[in-house]
């Protein structure tokens, strides 16, 4: 087998509760990164401290960056994977927990698969305290088994042209396809545009056994509920928040189409991933300009019912049933 280096990316900001757990878990591994790089955004809490004094007593080398400026998440992670220098990177959130044995099968998957181009595993979600829930990641997110093979069949953009469904920090790639993806819109999720992207270089292999602590935070929202809305200002909410979400999806496809026209060498698949773009932003158009309710709305929601398209890229009857109840 070819050797490969395997570097970790992580940001951070503030993070000085849960940082100390997820570091020792990296030091922990079975199978050690040949590199560390983190990237903060600028912490005012013992973040920097906890990072040092980490970087002092491990084998392997820390590369602490600190942003003079904040970057926001999206440009920190674009920052801090850019910095990286091993053949693989796998992504590391500040708040989660790796289990010892997670470097070890990354490198077993992509030494077993020169052509493949990242890799992805389920995870155990826990709360706040670190306590498990009982639930498993890929079922939180809708990655059932279907989708699970189209992943493990090359079909991956099928699925992600429904809705993103691998969460950035169970994720590895191949350092070398990155630079095209670059740079990432300020506003779009890193993890959801690097996905997109490295489908449409080749082929993911789904990794269906927890390789991580996935750590759900507990929020509560402060102020008036829904409960205390009167019924038509939830009504309105609703519809309001659906045509933010068409337009801000939307927005996000079309970006990725503009990459995949501007450099179709740099990604093998790029014509089917325009096909897939194709389809999905014809889709949101037909919903973002269904008639006023009546009959010709009623046509148009049975039209994208028909020809499978809200199941193909949306939430299928939920999204069906939203479109002729909330115009």
């Amino acid at each position: 087998m070819t050797p490969i280096t395997i570097s970790v990316a992580t940001c951070t900001f503030n993070g000085e509760e849960f940082l100390d757990a997820q570091l020792e878990s990296i030091a922990a591994q079975a199978r050690l990164p040949e590199e560390l790089v983190v990237c903060d955004d600028g912490s005012s809490d013992r973040t920097i401290e906890i990072l040092h004094r980490y970087a002092q007593r491990v084998p392997f080398p820390v590369r602490i960056e600190i942003n003079p400026t904040n970057l926001g998440s999206t440009k920190n992670f674009e920052k801090c994977i850019s910095l990286c220098r091993g053949d693989i990177v796998a992504l590391a959130d500040q708040d989660d927990v790796w289990y010892s044995h997670k470097l070890r099968k990354l490198e077993e998957v992509f030494q077993n698969d020169n052509a493949l181009v990242a890799a992805f595993s389920d995870a155990d979600v826990i709360d706040h305290d670190s306590r498990q829930l009982g639930l498993r990641l890929w079922a939180s997110f809708g990655l059932h088994r279907a989708n699970q093979e189209k992943f493990a069949n090359g079909r991956a953009l099928e699925v992600l042209s429904n809705h993103p469904v691998v969460t950035g920090a169970t994720l590895a790639f191949r350092r070398e396809r990155f630079d095209a993806m670059r740079p990432i819109p300020p506003k779009q999720f890193h993890d959801a545009w690097i996905v997109f992207l490295l489908a449409a270089c080749g082929r993911f292999e789904p990794i269906p056994e927890p390789l991580m602590q996935y750590r759900r935070h507990e929020r509560q929202q402060v102020g008036p509920g829904a409960s205390s809305m009167r019924l038509s200002a939830q009504i309105a909410e609703v519809m309001k928040r659906g045509r933010r979400r068409r337009l801000e999806e939307s927005e996000t496809f079309q970006q990725l189409y503009d990459v995949l026209t501007e450099r179709p060498g740099s990604f093998p698949h790029a014509k089917v991933a325009m096909k897939e773009i194709e389809g999905k932003l014809a889709h949101l158009a037909r919903r973002a300009h269904l008639a006023r309710p009546g009959v010709a709305r009623i046509v148009g929601v049975l039209h994208e019912t028909v020809t499978g398209a809200y199941w193909r890229y949306s939430n299928g009857w939920k999204s069906a049933a939203k479109d002729l109840i909330f115009p």
